[in-house]
């Protein structure tokens, strides 16, 4: 399996699985950290309606009711590709809410991955990015959305970031 979790060994783990981002629209991990902190799985079964999983691991779900799409992205610095495939699953993640269903997008612990396609769902919507990673961190975590990386994808704009990082060799 390709590592797609990089290792940040002074953050700590969520205090709860999933967190309401906006009326619908839920981020969480795979993972959260109980009051001594250790980690628990954070298992879907069908509290969701359609769950956006960038990390998966065997046993965590969701269960046979909700439509599950899985998406390989890393919590490192995106290819185009991956941006573009960011851009796809917000959109499909507000075609769900518009069509009144629960949306959970996760990743590992549900801070980084989740927190970009969550924001970018936001700014589909209607927010600026700066609210948008505004919401994502005080509905999630102050610890969402830590990599820089992807704050800066979203500030510049996602088509724009898809655009420069390609000029890469």
């Amino acid at each position: 399996m390709k590592k797609t979790r990089r290792r940040d060994g002074d953050v700590p783990g969520p205090s709860s699985p999933w967190d309401e981002i906006a009326p619908g629209l839920w981020m969480g991990g795979h993972y959260w950290a109980g009051s001594a902190g250790e980690l628990w799985p954070a298992v879907v079964e069908d509290e969701f309606d359609l769950v956006i999983s960038l990390f998966t691991r065997t046993g965590h779900g969701p269960g046979p009711r909700a439509e599950h799409i899985v998406a390989d992205i890393p919590d490192a610095e995106l290819t185009a590709g991956q941006l573009h495939t960011v851009q796809r699953l917000a959109h499909t993640a507000g075609l769900a809410l518009d069509s009144g269903l629960t949306t959970l997008v996760r990743c590992h612990s549900g801070y980084n991955r989740s927190g970009l396609v969550v924001a970018q769902c936001l700014v589909d919507r209607g927010l600026t990015p700066a609210e948008a990673i505004a919401r994502v961190r005080r509905g999630r975590s102050s610890w969402a959305l830590h990599n820089e990386a992807f704050t800066s994808y979203l500030t510049a704009g996602l088509d724009i970031a898809a655009l420069l990082v390609g000029l890469d060799p």
